[in-house]
């Protein structure tokens, strides 16, 4: 297929090379940022509305709602290029009540649109092992699936209504979140009282307690490696999008509510771009002690 990409960060820049390995053409906007390796692989072209002209599929994959509508519909937006009958796949994490207003601009001009936003993280855009959560029609659904196949093991089509996979996308990352306080407590809990938090770690892994998050940030913690895979002001943006939509079906979520405040600590104290891991730093930091003390 003719794939636009537009949004070539941590996760979309693998995301667009696989696609490209797998034999679909690609055209992707201009920007200082891209790399060599995408500078072979696609034809730049100027701005999203060249993108979307050039292309079949035009696929997002940029930080927030606002950058998803400055894409679309901003000067020189990808809707402007949109021909009929052109896909959108909106594979951020935003807002779901935005996504279905934007879903009725696109589909007004004759086109398809989906969100599918993604879990993983870096390793699992590079990998092509990424969950996908997809809310749309299920012709749309039917015709992107071959592209989710390429990025992705797990993928779901949640539900035929646009904003159903933002949804799901939205709770995912409610229980990722509690998972990260959980195993930093849980950690420093362990090392404050005496025990090596790494032996810890791995007694538990093989108990009830085990998950992925303890497996993978369990380690980060344990080694302070926080190098962005999935950074905290992105999770903090997912939070806050949690929490608002919570209030608006009057609904209480307070293990989501204290997690969000707990990646707020870690932005405040200039983390917001480390990994969403850290968040054991503010949890070090309400106990004045840090689990990688050297004894």
């Amino acid at each position: 297929m003719k794939i636009g990409f537009i949004g070539l960060g941590i996760m979309g820049r693998p995301m667009a090379l696989n696609l490209k390995a797998a034999g679909h053409t690609l055209t992707v906007p201009e920007r200082s940022s891209l790399t060599p390796e995408i500078r072979q692989a696609a034809t730049v072209v100027g701005t999203p509305r060249d993108v979307a002209a050039a292309s079949e599929v035009v696929i997002l994959m940029v930080p927030d709602t606002p950058d998803v509508e400055a894409v679309l519909f901003g000067a020189h937006g990808a809707a402007e290029g949109l021909a009929s009958g052109s896909l959108v796949i909106d594979m951020s994490s935003i807002s779901p009540i935005a996504t279905k207003d934007y879903a009725r601009q696109v589909n007004a001009k004759g086109c398809d649109y989906l969100d599918a936003p993604v879990s993983g993280g870096e390793v699992g855009a590079r990998q092509a092992s990424l969950t996908i959560m997809v809310g749309g029609p299920d012709a749309a659904f039917a015709r992107a699936k071959p592209l989710f196949d390429v990025l992705g093991k797990t993928i779901t089509h949640v539900g035929a209504e646009n904003g159903d996979g933002q949804t799901c996308k939205v709770a995912n990352q409610i229980i990722v979140a509690l998972n990260i306080q959980a195993v930093a407590e849980a950690l420093v809990f362990a090392a404050k009282a005496g025990a090596d938090p790494a032996k810890v770690r791995a007694a538990i892994s093989g108990g009830f307690a085990a998950s992925r998050v303890l497996e993978l940030h369990g380690e980060r913690m344990i080694k302070g490696n926080f190098d962005p895979g999935f950074r905290i002001r992105l999770h903090q943006k997912d939070l806050n999008l949690a929490l608002s939509s919570a209030r608006a079906l009057n609904l209480s979520l307070p293990n989501t509510a204290v997690a969000q405040q707990m990646m707020s600590s870690c932005a405040a104290h200039g983390g917001a771009d480390l990994d969403h891991s850290a968040l054991v730093t503010a949890i070090e930091g309400l106990a004045d002690f840090s689990l990688r003390v050297t004894k």
